[in-house]
């Protein structure tokens, strides 16, 4: 259903739609500018578009040498990018193929990481120093008994602002929360950024949400569950409100292509089906990561033996 408006729709801003709106736009216009660029440049999304030259020319558009999820996304930290853009174009085909009683909305959250160690030293002011030393000096002359203190300085830490995207699919016309969608970025999977992922987790499941997440990443710790993990390099998780607490579990490897998944909405309605390799091909191809990823680059990622030989060779093809 088109917008009424021959431009710009003011109620996208008046009934908090615009932050949805926003990361969409956004990638759109990376898109195009991508295309529009000469083949010695490429888009970048972060906090602005960004333009940045690549280490190499080649082709307009490079697709990925691999069948199904490319390993080096992870290795050489284009993470960050690429999930920005997956997010978009996976909530474009969701939504694309919901009832007309559904709709698909990007959630993004900022979490903020203090860093747990190393933390640097804050000096004490000398002034104060100064003048406290005068004040002790007048109580000792009066022959006041006094505890000297100790100057102790405060931790100065430089914390970290994470971005976190989801994407819910919410039932109209109230709006009520139906089904969310987690890609798992790698701050789900270590540290505190995964105990507060877990904690989140927990809190869906017991609100009656459909959940599903998917894990694209090699790195980090698996979710924990009930049982032993199929063997896989990536996962898939559907857990279903009504067969709670079991959990739907998809395994696939490296070498594999890339599944289609089904996304559950609110019984009677049926499963919208999600075929991963079209957001996944598609961020790829538009984010242009062929010019700049280093395929000749050994990976040091958790992969067998043979199946890290058999990507670095793909890779090297």
């Amino acid at each position: 259903m088109p917008s009424p408006f021959p431009g710009m729709d003011p109620y996208l801003e008046a009934q908090a739609n615009w932050q949805g709106l926003h990361a969409r736009v956004t990638t759109y216009i990376g898109d195009q500018i991508a295309e529009a660029l000469p083949e010695d440049y490429v888009a970048r999304i972060e906090e602005q578009v960004r333009l940045e030259a690549p280490t190499e020319k080649g082709d307009r558009v490079m697709p990925s040498p691999f069948p199904g999820m490319d390993p080096y996304l992870e290795a050489q930290a284009n993470w960050q990018d690429f999930h920005a853009g997956l997010m978009t174009y996976l909530r474009d085909q969701v939504a694309e193929a919901l009832p007309e009683d559904y709709v698909a909305r990007m959630e993004q959250q900022v979490r903020l990481e203090a860093p747990d160690e190393e933390t640097e030293v804050i000096r004490p002011d000398v002034l104060v120093a100064r003048q406290r030393d005068s004040l002790q000096s007048a109580e000792q002359r009066a022959g006041v008994a006094t505890l000297e203190p100790v100057a102790v300085p405060f931790p100065q830490t430089h914390p970290t602002f994470i971005r976190q995207r989801r994407v819910e699919i919410r039932r109209l016309p109230e709006m009520s929360l139906v089904t969310v969608i987690e890609v798992l970025s790698p701050d789900n999977k270590t540290g505190n950024g995964r105990k507060d992922y877990l904690a989140k987790r927990e809190l869906l499941l017991q609100r009656a949400v459909h959940l599903v997440e998917i894990d694209l990443l090699l790195g980090g710790r698996r979710l924990p569950m009930g049982a032993a993990l199929p063997a896989g390099d990536y996962y898939a998780f559907v857990a279903r409100v009504e067969r709670w607490p079991s959990c739907d579990v998809y395994a696939w490897s490296v070498r594999d292509r890339l599944p289609t998944i089904p996304i559950p909405l609110r019984l009677p309605d049926p499963d919208v089906a999600l075929d991963l390799s079209a957001p996944v091909r598609t961020a790829y191809d538009r984010g242009l990561y062929g010019r700049t990823t280093d395929y000749n680059s050994t990976l040091s990622l958790p992969l067998e033996p043979e199946s890290r030989a058999w990507a670095q060779g793909v890779g090297r093809k």
